[in-house]
C-alpha cells in the first residue's frame, strides 16, 4: 500500500472530472435582441466571418422589431483549441440604443459560429 506523503498527492486531475464537463455559457451579443433578431444577426455573423468569403462587412435588419446591425471581420481566421476563430467588430441598434462591440467567435468544423468573447468597442 502506498501512502501519500503530501496533500497534493491526494488529488489527481482526471479527464473524467465532473467539473471538466461544465461549459461556460456563450456571451450574449447584445442585450435586448429578440429570437428573430438573434437568428438574423447570427446569419450575418456567419457570412462575415466565413474564411472562404470576401472578408467584408455584412449587415442585417429585422423590420418588425426595428433591430439592425452589422459585422466586420478583423484579421484572418486562426486555429484555437481545435476550432476556427476570428475577431470581429459589430454595431447593433435596438430601438433608440446603439452598441459598438468587439469580439471573437469560433466554430468547429461542422457547427455554427459561437461568440466566445464580446465587449464594448471604443475607437481609439
Amino acid at each position: 500500500m502506498v501512502v501519500p506523503t503530501s496533500r497534493s498527492e491526494n488529488w489527481r486531475a482526471d479527464t473524467d472530472d465532473a467539473t471538466g464537463s461544465i461549459h461556460k455559457t456563450a456571451p450574449e451579443l447584445a442585450r435586448g435582441l429578440e429570437a428573430e433578431d438573434k437568428r438574423r444577426a447570427n446569419a450575418a455573423l456567419a457570412t462575415a466571418l466565413d474564411p472562404q468569403g470576401e472578408g467584408g462587412s455584412v449587415t442585417w435588419d429585422n423590420p418588425p422589431t426595428g433591430a439592425k446591425g452589422g459585422f466586420t471581420p478583423v484579421g484572418h481566421a486562426y486555429p484555437a483549441d481545435g476550432k476556427v476563430c476570428r475577431a470581429f467588430l459589430a454595431e447593433v441598434s435596438i430601438k433608440d440604443a446603439q452598441e459598438r462591440l468587439q469580439g471573437t467567435a469560433c466554430r468547429e468544423k461542422t457547427n455554427d459560429w459561437t461568440v466566445t468573447e464580446v465587449k464594448p468597442w471604443h475607437k481609439g
